[in-house]
């Protein structure tokens, strides 16, 4: 199935790309559905109230991850993309205050957050971990609209029917005609060997089947655009974070101590890991602390690998623009593989499917720039994914803190290592990229629900609390 570098790398905000991005979204499409005309309702029925619950991961990590605030917003007629994170705290508060929301081009609706807005903790979805359901009713309360939405990773939004009709699917059938269809990595490099084309020629080729070449440039070089200008607002921040573990920024100190020991030339064996962890955390503090991000690809593993291409322009003398698009490009790649053959959501597969998904995204496309063949580019790919494979989403507090932020660090660190090993061997080796995401698939249905971001087990539960 086609996915789009633009379905992949997607602007929005922090902190969570299926607990913020995902039900404001989800919001904004039910107030579509309310205005619209494609459901029934007696002549002259008018709706008086919004309502909205929040259900398993969403519910139980819904406060931690802004969820609720999320769906306020976009009942108020914001998109990821639009909202202005300085301004969303008052156009909350006067919601709160005033009872009502009053999207553009709607009439005013009630909406008490307190009453209307309810996070379920008993009554889990059977679509997915992460499950909305929104209400319309009339002025003398009756219902007369009810809807279902799951966040399904990286921000991708489906409603009920949508979902059931993309499980009756094969991963291979639908989307449009592409003319490298590449479902799975085998089928990826058998057509990078008939084609004689790299993998990103060949997902460049994908895109330009739905936009022209100057626009996609121009799309892969905003994307870029905005990936290093969340690492400057990340290094120039300092402070508490919020949420209340009380966890303090530290890329700025850490940026600052770096440039000392860069004007001073100390000798520093560890240099390119101290630069790949600090724009790695500068990304994701800004994550944690609702700024403006990139799912990459989702908002918990946001970090990864804007700072592997950081990494890459700092250290490659050979690094320029269009090395960076190729890189983009097969990340993407990588990742539409990884998100059709298993799962990109923590909810549903744990830490594996976004710090190990990015991790492998990053890894392949840093090999790539390398210079490593399309074969050396999966080895990469594997190489990254498949030590992370197991890992658990278990975020103290049901925020994206602890141990998020430096599991990013690290993952960065790895893709490096993996696209370093890769690109020395001839690209054979003996796991393949789809054996290890079928791994990460079979481990995540097999992995208890309470180390799949629900705050339940693991770290979230055996950190003393501050």
């Amino acid at each position: 199935m086609f996915l789009s570098v633009f379905d992949l790398f997607k602007i929005g905000i922090g902190p969570s790309s299926s607990h913020t991005m995902g039900p404001m979204t989800a919001a904004r499409r039910f107030l579509d559905e309310v205005a619209g005309d494609d459901w029934p309702r007696p002549a002259g029925t008018k709706v008086g109230r919004l309502g909205a619950s929040l259900h398993g991961s969403l519910a139980y990590t819904g406060i931690g991850h802004g969820s609720d605030r999320a769906v306020i917003l976009g009942l108020a007629g914001e998109t990821p993309t639009t909202v202005d994170p300085d301004k969303s705290d008052a156009q909350i508060e006067t919601i709160k205050a005033d009872k009502r929301v009053s999207p553009p081009g709607h009439p005013s609706y009630r909406f008490d957050p307190a009453v209307d807005l309810v996070l379920d903790r008993k009554t889990p979805l059977p679509g997915h971990a992460n499950g909305m359901t929104f209400y319309a009713y009339d002025t003398d309360d009756h219902l007369i609209l009810r809807r279902v939405y799951y966040s399904v990773g990286g921000g991708f939004v489906v409603s009920e029917e949508e979902l059931q009709r993309m499980k009756g699917r094969s991963a291979k059938a639908g989307g449009p005609r592409v003319p490298y269809p590449f479902a799975d990595a085998a089928e990826m490099l058998k057509m990078a060997e008939r084609s004689g084309l790299s993998i990103a020629e060949m997902k460049r080729a994908n895109e330009e089947t739905q936009m022209p070449r100057e626009e996609l440039d121009a799309g892969l070089d905003a994307i870029w655009s905005a990936m290093r200008g969340c690492i400057e607002r990340g290094l120039a921040q300092e402070g508490i974070m919020p949420g209340g573990l009380k966890v303090r920024r530290r890329a700025k100190m850490l940026h600052q101590k770096m440039e000392e020991e860069w004007r001073q030339n100390r000798p520093n064996p560890l240099l390119a890991n101290d630069w790949l962890s600090v724009y790695a955390m500068a990304v994701n503090e800004e994550n944690a602390a609702g700024g403006r991000v990139v799912t990459a690809p989702t908002n918990g593993a946001a970090g990864t690998l804007p700072a592997v291409l950081r990494y890459w322009l700092h250290f490659h003398p050979e690094a320029d623009q269009p090395s960076i698009r190729d890189f983009l490009l097969t990340a993407a790649a990588v990742g539409g593989i990884i998100k059709t053959n298993a799962s990109i959501s923590g909810a549903e597969v744990g830490c594996q499917g976004e710090v190990g998904s990015a991790s492998a995204m990053a890894a392949a496309g840093l090999c790539a720039v390398m210079g490593g063949t399309p074969e050396q580019v999966e080895n990469a790919a594997e190489i990254a994914l498949e030590h992370h494979l197991g890992m658990t989403c278990d975020p103290v507090g049901g925020l994206v803190q602890v141990p998020c932020i430096e599991r990013n660090a690290l993952g960065a660190v790895k893709a490096v290592t993996a696209a370093s090993l890769a690109v020395k061997g001839d690209g054979k080796h003996f796991v393949p990229l789809d054996a290890a995401i079928e791994t990460m698939r079979q481990t995540g249905l097999d992995m208890s629900e309470k180390y799949k971001e629900t705050s339940l087990g693991g770290l979230a539960v055996n950190v003393v609390e501050c």
